[in-house]
């Protein structure tokens, strides 16, 4: 029996097992101090009590004849309906919303709709699923160190092009990876750049996937929320949201993905359709206790929850970016979004992140680690309590 050969593509080592591996080895070599992480995007604050009650009262139901229930696969009617109310005005059909267990793993089946001969294009710095997705299915080819997988056209998002693709670089026909607000950059798109970004897909036959997981950080009433904002996006996007950051839910799981009825193929075929015979075929539903917890977070006090959770995670962002800006770095983020990406001109990623570790004793993302374009940024995560983001902070002005 020999591996799929999709798997000595891939390049060796996940970044976050990665950093990990470098923490641990650090503190197994000094035991007595003590390390902060400003690193991986896990949420850190308990869950709230409306939403929490959400979860104890499913779990209770289960065990009772009346309240057990079993597969629900597209997910509960009642939490596709409360999404298209709460994030997308009402304009969506419950069967245009599927229930996932959480964003990243609709990301990596995504392309089952599509198959290995499509061309592939991602925002260059990106979360690692986006090409590691493509890789395992086939569409990345072989990986070039520092330059990342052959197969896949990487769309450079700098400060000197304001965070924006060039465009020119895409194949007609390409699946189109976006995240806004962005990880790692923490940049949110404009609108008028998702218009750009949209009139393109539409005049090209692309298919764009909007990771929309940091939405709910946006306080700029300026800036779009969904894709869905623009004209013309529900016949060339999927979105893909979450509860994970805005609600705590990353070790609960609970996502979904927005797939329109005007959504087609080239050859006229419903994507809506093909994404439900997928999701039928290798995924029977997330968790009912998840759900729950989920259209308990959709109250209206779930809402308020959702607000105050997230604006505890900003304020650490707000702290972040200040101490980095006053020692003269440079950054973008923070304001609109949880993570803030810092520049450090001249310097590797892997070497700044190693400075920050044995000299500050704090845990960071080197940039490099999503994407050729992010050589030389460190991102650095505001998930973590209030006491240790000040403590970071202090060891950070020094």
């Amino acid at each position: 029996m020999k591996p799929n050969p999709c798997l000595e593509n891939i390049a060796p080592g996940y970044l976050f097992p990665e950093i990990a591996k470098r923490r641990n080895a650090y503190q197994a070599a000094h035991p007595d101090v003590r390390v902060i992480s400003l690193g991986v995007g896990n949420t850190t604050e308990p869950l709230f009590g409306t939403i929490a009650d959400g979860l104890v009262r499913e779990a209770k139901a289960l065990a009772t004849a009346d309240g057990y229930s079993g597969y629900q696969d597209e997910g509960r009617e009642d939490l596709r309906k409360g999404i298209s109310a709460a994030f997308y005005g009402g304009k969506f059909d419950a069967d245009e919303i599927f229930i996932s267990d959480g964003a990243k793993c609709d990301v990596g089946r995504l392309q089952l709709l599509f198959g290995r001969d499509v061309p592939v294009a991602v925002q260059d710095p990106a979360y690692p699923v986006y090409v590691d997705g493509s890789v395992l299915i086939g569409a990345g080819g072989a990986y070039v160190d520092g330059q990342g997988y052959a197969g896949i056209t990487y769309l450079p998002c700098t400060p000197e092009g304001d965070f924006f693709p060039d465009l020119t670089k895409v194949r007609p026909g390409s699946l189109l990876y976006i995240c806004s607000p962005n990880n790692p950059t923490g940049y949110v798109m404009t609108r008028a750049q998702l218009e750009t970004l949209v009139s393109f897909a539409n005049h090209n036959g692309c298919i764009i996937l909007f990771d929309a997981a940091y939405a709910e950080f946006i306080r700029d009433a300026a800036l779009p929320k969904t894709i869905f904002d623009i004209a013309g996006a529900e016949t060339c996007a999927i979105e893909i949201n979450s509860f994970s950051k805005p609600a705590g839910f990353t070790g609960v799981r609970l996502g979904w993905t927005v797939v329109p009825f005007g959504l087609a193929y080239d050859g006229g075929g419903s994507v809506n359709k093909a994404w439900s015979r997928v999701t039928a075929t290798i995924f029977n539903g997330a968790s009912n206790v998840a759900q729950a917890g989920g259209l308990a977070a959709l109250s209206p006090e779930g809402l308020k929850e959702i607000r105050a959770l997230t604006d505890y995670y900003l304020e650490n962002a707000k702290r972040i970016k200040q101490t980095l800006e006053a020692r003269g770095i440079w950054t973008i983020g923070g304001d609109n979004s949880p993570y803030i990406w810092a520049r450090f001109p001249g310097r590797t990623s892997w070497d700044v992140f190693d400075e920050l570790l044995n000299e500050y004793h704090i845990v960071t993302t080197p940039g490099s680690g999503f994407g050729p374009a992010g050589e030389s940024f460190v991102r650095f995560s505001a998930f973590g309590h209030h006491a240790d983001v000040e403590e970071a902070c202090a060891r950070l002005a020094k």
